[in-house]
């Protein structure tokens, strides 16, 4: 094979093939021959409009200009053939879905090459530079901001009415006990949590860590958000069981400094442009053939 390759101008029936293989595993997760008629007739549409797709951009001008280098190639086919256990599967389910190695070689060179048209294209679109991300920045503010979180702790007696001492109402009761020793003394959270708490974050000091809403059970979570800092409050019930939490400190909501986010955000300015350039490209060689 050349160092640089290009798709084959003939092979309209093995890449059909590939093409439904690989649609078939992306959208449903198995083999062509395993769809319902259903599914079926949806990976039919899908393809006609890759294939409809592809057909523009391989018949571009542009498409003269790039190639596809052939450890580029082979690095992809790589890439499938190790999701197989051996050669011999890897053959076996190409064979299964009549498709040979050059099949599914041709229908990777014809994929990457749409890529590599595609890349040319966008390439075209404006440059987006650290003036216009700054100013996306500074006019779009919300999406920036960092939001609240705050650091907690908790102590967890689990409920299982296979133990007496973790039965509902005897769980409940030993949380009790523990909360008033920590609202006498709440510099003995940490070593509470060691000794009594049945969550693995006993190990330091019932520490949940820097929280966003959203991340602990809905009871905790609600709790959790709706407290001062250094309050205490349990005990609350969740699917595990009585929990003591302590809202050790409130992180209000801040914006992320511009330097922080200027290099990313210059990249996602710069992505939307770009497709913007080959969505306008790509209409204007359908109006053209």
């Amino acid at each position: 094979m050349s160092a640089l390759a290009r798709p084959r101008q003939n092979a309209g029936v093995t890449l059909n093939g590939y093409r439904e293989l690989r649609i078939a595993g992306e959208q449903f997760g198995c083999s062509p021959h395993q769809l319902t008629q259903d599914q079926t007739q949806q990976l039919q549409r899908i393809a006609s409009n890759e294939l409809a797709l592809e057909q523009l951009v391989l018949t571009s001008p542009e498409a003269a200009q790039v190639s596809v280098p052939a450890s580029q190639l082979e690095a992809a086919l790589d890439q499938i053939r190790q999701r197989y256990e051996s050669d011999a599967q890897f053959e076996e389910a190409l064979e299964q879905n009549g498709l040979a190695t050059v099949d599914l070689r041709d229908g990777l060179l014809r994929e990457l090459t749409v890529e590599a048209v595609m890349e040319l294209v966008g390439s075209r679109g404006v440059h987006v530079d650290d003036t216009e991300a700054t100013l996306f920045y500074y006019l779009h503010p919300e999406r920036f901001e960092k939001p609240e979180t705050r650091t907690a702790r908790h102590i967890l007696i689990t409920v299982n009415d296979g133990f007496a001492e973790n039965e509902r109402g005897a769980a409940y009761q030993r949380l009790q006990d523990i909360t008033r020793r920590v609202q006498r003394s709440p510099k003995r959270f940490a070593e509470q949590a060691l000794k009594h708490s049945e969550c693995p974050t006993s190990l330091n000091g019932g520490l949940l860590g820097e929280i966003r809403t959203g991340t602990l059970f809905p009871e905790l979570d609600s709790a959790l958000f709706s407290m001062a800092e250094d309050e205490l409050r349990g005990p609350i019930e969740s699917e595990l069981g009585w929990h003591l939490l302590w809202c050790e400190k409130i992180h209000p909501a801040t914006l992320m400094p511009l330097d922080e986010v200027l290099p990313r955000l210059q990249e996602e300015l710069q992505q939307r442009q770009n497709k913007r350039t080959q969505k306008l490209w790509l209409k204007q060689r359908a109006a053209s053939v």
